[in-house]
């Protein structure tokens, strides 16, 4: 699989890379974003941390726009992952509150009063200064939701089953408290250790990438 994982780094280093601020405009409607962060290298290059997609029609602009500049972790699994990184490193108590989902009318009802808000928005802040400041991106285009999720699960599998391209020890995931992205050295719990992308997937991964 590291061969495959090697290849896969240096087509998606092919692609034009976007950094925040980025154009939207620029992006594809939809596809496929793959992220890379400050400081994480592998295969040579920079390593790939995160793997992600979306479900809605001409969402993928909007859902990046979520990773970074949204500040509402219950809207972006990737930003509560960071917030949690972060929380867990400074040993700060907050943690617990920060794991509370408001997403739901009766989960605010529930929670809301029990929430330090003004802490809950500076946590926010610094989540969205990170990943702004520490994290860029390449995407290719994928128009069918099917194939979206299938190319988000391959690529996922194929970076977490590739034993060269390990996290460095000042990675910010090593703080994590969700096992598996500990393990994985990626920012993603879904997708991982599957099948990973076929000898012909690959082929044809390079045919649409060379076709941006």
């Amino acid at each position: 699989m590291g061969l495959t994982c090697d290849q896969l780094h240096q087509i998606s280093h092919r692609l034009p890379l976007h950094a925040f601020p980025f154009d939207a405009e620029t992006i594809p409607l939809n596809g496929i974003y793959i992220l890379f962060e400050k400081g994480e290298t592998g295969h040579g290059t920079e390593r790939i941390v995160r793997i992600g997609a979306h479900t809605g029609v001409d969402q993928l602009g909007s859902r990046l726009m979520q990773h970074f500049m949204l500040e509402n972790k219950d809207r972006s699994i990737f930003r509560k992952n960071i917030g949690r990184a972060i929380l867990n490193r400074d040993h700060d108590p907050f943690l617990k509150q920060w794991e509370l989902d408001l997403t739901s009318h009766e989960a605010k009802e529930k929670y809301q009063n029990k929430i330090d808000l003004k802490k809950q928005a500076s946590v926010e802040q610094l989540v969205s200064q990170t990943i702004q400041e520490n994290f860029r991106f390449v995407v290719f285009r994928v128009d069918k939701k099917d194939e979206r999720l299938r190319w988000e699960e391959r690529v996922i599998a194929t970076v977490s089953l590739c034993s060269e391209c390990r996290p460095s020890k000042e990675w910010l995931g090593n703080y994590s408290p969700v096992e598996k992205i500990r393990e994985s050295g990626l920012w993603n719990v879904q997708g991982l250790y599957k099948d990973g992308i076929s000898e012909w997937e690959l082929e044809k991964l390079e045919k649409m990438i060379g076709g941006e």
